[in-house]
């Protein structure tokens, strides 16, 4: 059980007990063993979030696609001991967390308010809930329920907010709570592409493998997202314009004299075009022009089979047959002490805020053109 600075609020501590906070860290999923990787993926492209087509078509497609992509995706996680390592990494961020914010220093003046001595203390306590496999919103919703919250507080690891990750989750979660009849208030942390902690994590993971890289020439930084579909975008979805602003924050933070930097996009799949430029198209670009390259995974803050593989492994290959003199994966966030200090920031802040649904800074992010931000009516 982990301690938070007191919060007014009007659900505040019983006579008996502190107020309880729940946090719950919403990710991805994977699967965890080599017979899961189907019914992970049909679960992922039954999501009407990502198959934007109405029932019977998209459990259709769902299945058609789930199982042909199925032995291929095994081989994939064969490569990382046959399953996804999402899980642990998530829960390993859970527990960094529930223990930052057990030792959080003093309260910050903006996210932390005066105490209200007539609140009580304030227990955290972190949960995890997956989108696709296990331990997926239902499992998480009921024992965040036998923990009897006042208040829950869902937390994306998703730092980009997108109607394809965050959005679904938060759908799941309000379809799970309800089911299981959890009613406790509940605030949503849509977003946090630029939020202090994150970028500066990632700069400091980045400024080593820079050094090292300068030996083979002037680096290039390719700062790598998943991608979406252009029609996604074009449909209102603000997660390019935030991958692009985490990519400008991250090459600011990082102060190199005229840095060599691009943001581009990874994971492509199907027939539709999808936003750019491609990191695939950037490696080869880099070989033509002889420059060695850092990719960053700046959209993905667990290691997860789109770094481990894709990045490491896929554009490594690519990189030397397309004679890339260097070639470095920068490891995503993950449990960095900076991170893991900025998402207690930003639960605290939460906390402590009156929004059912905000952003890093406590407000609507994005420009008033993206009808797919959460906040759109505000």
């Amino acid at each position: 059980m982990t301690q938070l600075s007191p919060q007014p609020s009007a659900a505040a501590a019983t006579a008996d007990r502190p107020r309880r906070v729940a946090v719950v860290l919403f990710n991805l999923g994977g699967p965890d063993a080599p017979e899961a990787v189907r019914p992970f993926l049909f679960n992922l492209f039954n999501d009407p979030a990502i198959i934007r087509l109405p029932n019977p078509f998209r459990f259709l497609i769902a299945s058609l696609i789930s199982g042909r992509r199925a032995k291929p995706a095994a081989a994939i996680y064969a490569q990382i001991g046959g399953k996804s390592p999402l899980l642990e990494n998530t829960e390993a961020q859970a527990a960094a967390l529930e223990a930052a914010l057990e030792t959080s220093s003093a309260p910050d003046p903006v996210a932390d308010p005066a105490p209200d001595p007539a609140a009580g203390g304030t227990d955290a306590k972190v949960f995890v809930a997956m989108r696709y496999w296990h331990p997926m919103s239902a499992e998480t919703a009921a024992r965040v329920k036998a923990y009897d919250p006042d208040l829950v507080v869902l937390l994306p690891l998703y730092p980009q907010f997108s109607t394809t990750t965050t959005a679904s989750s938060a759908k799941a979660w309000a379809e799970a709570a309800q089911t299981v009849g959890l009613t406790a208030p509940t605030r949503l942390l849509c977003c946090y592409p630029t939020q202090a902690g994150f970028i500066d994590a990632t700069a400091d993971l980045i400024r080593p493998l820079y050094e090292a890289a300068k030996a083979h020439g002037t680096p290039r930084v390719l700062f790598s997202a998943h991608g979406l579909p252009k029609k996604v975008v074009a449909s209102g979805d603000p997660y390019q314009w935030q991958c692009e602003r985490t990519a400008e924050s991250i090459a600011a933070a990082l102060d190199i004299d005229h840095l060599d930097w691009i943001n581009c996009y990874q994971s492509r799949v199907g027939p539709m075009e999808w936003i750019g430029p491609s990191t695939d198209a950037e490696i080869r670009r880099a070989g033509q022009e002889g420059v060695p390259i850092l990719v960053v995974p700046m959209a993905f803050v667990s290691e997860h089979s789109e770094t481990l593989v894709e990045i490491e492994i896929e554009y490594r290959h690519l990189a030397k047959e397309a004679g890339v003199p260097h070639f470095t994966r920068v490891p995503t966030v993950g449990v960095h002490p900076g991170f893991i200090d900025g998402l207690a920031r930003l639960v605290r802040q939460t906390v402590a805020g009156k929004a059912a649904i905000c952003a890093h800074n406590g407000d609507r992010i994005c420009p008033s053109g993206f009808s797919g931000c959460p906040q759109a009516r505000r």
